[in-house]
């Protein structure tokens, strides 16, 4: 039986019950630009690679467009194998998180890789090959709207997120939607994402208590789903696209920035960031 680690107390996984007003962070005016307005977070995406590890993606959904490419793990007394695959979403998640990116970044170039299967089944070993082989392409950016609770996994997952951050690969990865442990979204090498519930669909918040680093809109939101359609969901899983579209965004009008300082430009973008006086 798998022992489930519970976080210590005051951790938060999410912001509900509250909003902007009630996580404030006063920075240092050194930290910020000098001009009074919120950094630009500028860019459309264009000549940024995103890969969505998740469920697959349907192609040509009107809510996600065109993909690049298409992968899916597979698993078979051999071991596990990358190869391209046109078997499209197993269970609509991968499609409502592509669906998100497209509309935060609409010109990032945007490809999938399957690790899930219907009714939202995967395994730790499949989860951590879909990753090690996205961070090994060199894409941009890797959205990973889930995680494992598996121990066993945690090691590895760490060395490919520090793989992942030392080369460029920013991976930006959804907290649990429950308070237990899970990876690789508690390493400080990745982006993690959890959601808020206000109303505004572009905004962020910065966390000023971790280990979640960010908020955005992941309750009750708009999400393309199967067969062309469109539903409302909520969940973590939905605020990490957002920010994954920002990080493209970003690295559009500024390619070279490290994963250091995309989350920077991120914190200092976030809507309760406020500099003493300017805000």
């Amino acid at each position: 039986m798998t022992t489930v680690r519970r976080p210590p107390p005051g951790l938060t996984w999410g912001l509900r019950g509250r909003g902007p007003a009630d996580v404030p962070v006063e920075a240092d005016p050194v930290d910020l630009p000098t001009a009074p307005e919120r950094p630009l977070i500028g860019g459309s995406g264009r000549g940024v690679r995103v890969c969505v590890v998740d469920s697959g993606v349907e192609a040509d959904h009107p809510l996600v467009g065109p993909l690049a490419r298409t992968w899916r793990v597979r698993k078979d007394d051999d071991g596990l194998h990358v190869e391209e695959t046109d078997l499209g979403d197993a269970c609509g998640h991968g499609t409502a998180c592509a669906g998100i990116i497209r509309r935060t970044a609409p010109d990032c170039e945007l490809s999938s890789v399957r690790v899930l299967g219907e009714r939202f089944s995967g395994s730790g070993d499949v989860l951590l090959e879909g990753i090690r082989w996205a961070v090994r392409q060199r894409f941009d950016v890797v959205n990973l709207s889930l995680s494992t609770t598996h121990v066993r996994f945690a090691d590895e997952l760490r060395k490919l997120a520090d793989e992942a951050y030392f080369q460029r690969t920013v991976i930006v990865a959804s907290a649990h939607n429950t308070r237990v442990e899970s990876f690789p979204w508690r390493f400080s090498s990745v982006i993690s994402v959890g959601s808020h519930q206000e109303d505004d669909p572009d905004l962020h918040l910065y966390n000023p208590q971790p280990p979640v680093e960010f908020f955005a809109p992941g309750q009750k939101v708009r999400v393309a789903w199967l067969g062309g359609t469109e539903i409302r969901s909520s969940g973590n899983s939905y605020a990490t696209p957002f920010i994954a579209g920002l990080c493209a965004r970003i690295l559009s009008s500024r390619p070279r920035l490290t994963p250091f300082q995309l989350k920077h430009a991120l914190y200092t973008s976030a809507a309760n960031v406020r500099v003493h006086g300017h805000r």
